[in-house]
């Protein structure tokens, strides 16, 4: 039996899971808002590196089939997505059930209540048909992972289009609703799951439009176009391949938990690691010349000096406030009714930087309004502002050492465009253009998976953790 191990980076606003095999290699990577229950959090993301781990095991079973037959990568990749898709589902359905129970708490005017309840059911109504079409052909889930951030774009997106008396009572069942369903651990039966996603991508199949015909409001390219005539024999193919690894038992041999809240988290006391060596550890595996580490996360930044063997020699962090950092930039988006995913993108749109007074969450807000009322454009702020941040970031960097050889950037901020335009800008400024800057698509995974090598490394069987992992595994 293969043993795999687990890592868990709890953050103040994101929570991550990578797993491992005993090759150090991740196998299955799960995400989530952390929000208020942490430890359900840990469960989630945990729950979602299994259900990640399983797509990995398939396709690493069938890649020899895959390389002769380009549809099975095809059906697999869409599978994910719609399986996916069926897990938001059952998430969707529940918040549902909370909005309900929230407008019958609130209003005790019977009329009021039906009022609420129609639109309620109204709004549900219009965005739900959409998140489907956008799972299913617009590959929603690997642009965006949280399901609080979808649902509450569209939920906004309806609610914008009632009359203005109906936004703030509707906007309260929705803050009193979404932590409730947020916060709630659904756990899936993954072959039932799976068979229900295998059911709907058949159906998807059968039912795609002529791509003669024009006006068609689905992208299709020559990947779809794979499966479009031998959709059955793929599927039917695969099936006993997807069977066997819904029936795989994991053997979490050890687990290791990280992140800023790590004292929260349900594991033992020797499975908990500073983060700092985490995502030292983390970022040394994926770049093996890394002697600076960055780490941009909700709460805290910190800039960390590593050896040859990614163990740190020094470090800082700014630790007093959340200043620069993702709880802030969410505080910017909030101020400015946007998306935190739009703030990124709509900085590179600047054509100025405009002076930031300060970076302090508490005084954000006022700043922004005394700038956007002296006519400053929202884009330009927004420059000046992830400008700023960086500057905090250089500081830190700074008093930790400076730059040496490799350079590499983790943590949730680093997926920001403007953060990372800046940084490099700043990083070649001060340390020269030979340093060699590295952002990888698992940036906001380096701490976990710093964890679940570390918790590979530690594995002792007569540790009483090993014992306590088997139970909760």
């Amino acid at each position: 039996m293969y043993k795999y191990y687990l890592g868990v980076d709890l953050g103040s606003t994101t929570s991550k899971a990578v797993i491992i095999n005993e090759q150090d290699e991740i196998i299955g990577r799960g995400i989530t808002n952390t929000r208020s229950n942490y430890s359900v959090a840990a469960d989630i993301a945990r729950d979602e590196a299994i259900y990640n781990a399983r797509f990995s095991i398939l396709q690493k079973n069938i890649q020899k089939e895959i390389e002769f037959n380009p549809s099975y990568q095809k059906y697999i990749a869409d599978l994910a997505s719609v399986f996916q898709y069926e897990q938001f589902k059952v998430r969707l359905d529940r918040l549902g059930e909370e909005l309900v129970k929230t407008c019958h708490t609130m209003f005790a005017d019977e009329e009021k209540r039906k009022i609420m309840l129609g639109h309620l059911i109204a709004i549900r109504k219009a965005f739900k048909p959409v998140i489907k079409h956008d799972y299913l052909y617009n590959n929603l889930g690997s642009k965006n992972q949280f399901f609080r951030d979808i649902v509450s774009e569209k939920y906004n997106e309806e609610v914008n289009k009632l009359e203005m008396s109906l936004f703030e009572p509707l906007m309260t069942i929705w803050d009193k609703s979404i932590s409730p369903a947020e916060n709630e651990r659904v756990q899936f039966n993954f072959k039932e799951l799976i068979h229900k996603a295998m059911d709907e991508l058949k159906h998807k199949y059968k039912n795609l439009p002529d791509t003669s015909t024009e006006n068609t409001s689905i992208n299709f390219d020559a990947e779809m176009n794979l499966l479009k005539g031998n959709f059955d024999q793929v599927s039917d193919t695969l099936r006993k391949h997807i069977d066997e690894i819904a029936d795989l038992e994991f053997n979490i041999a050890n687990m290791t938990g990280t992140g800023y809240g790590r004292a929260l988290l349900p594991f033992p006391e020797d499975c908990i690691r500073s983060e700092i060596l985490c995502h030292a550890f983390g970022a040394h595996a994926v770049f093996p010349d890394t002697r600076t580490v960055l780490d941009i996360g909700g709460q805290d930044t910190k800039a960390i000096q590593v050896d040859k063997h990614g163990l740190v020699t020094s470090f800082q962090m700014n630790d007093r406030c959340a200043a620069g950092c993702g709880r802030y930039l969410g505080y910017i988006a909030d101020e400015m009714s946007i998306s935190i995913n739009e703030l990124g993108p709509m900085a590179m749109q600047a054509e100025k930087e405009v002076t930031i007074c300060s970076t302090c969450t508490v005084f954000a807000g006022a700043e922004l309004r005394e700038l956007t009322n002296l006519g400053e454009k929202r884009e330009d702020i927004l420059g000046g502002l992830h400008r700023a941040i960086i500057m905090r970031a250089m500081s830190l960097i700074a008093r930790s050492g400076g730059v040496f050889n490799e350079f590499t950037f983790t943590g949730g901020v680093a997926r920001n465009p403007a953060v990372i335009k800046y940084l490099t800008q700043l990083v070649r400024e001060n340390y020269g253009e030979s340093i060699k800057i590295n952002i990888h698509t698992d940036s906001i995974f380096m701490g976990a998976l710093g964890g679940a090598m570390f918790a590979r490394r530690n594995l002792n069987l007569d540790l009483p953790s090993v014992k306590k992992v088997k139970e909760m595994a």
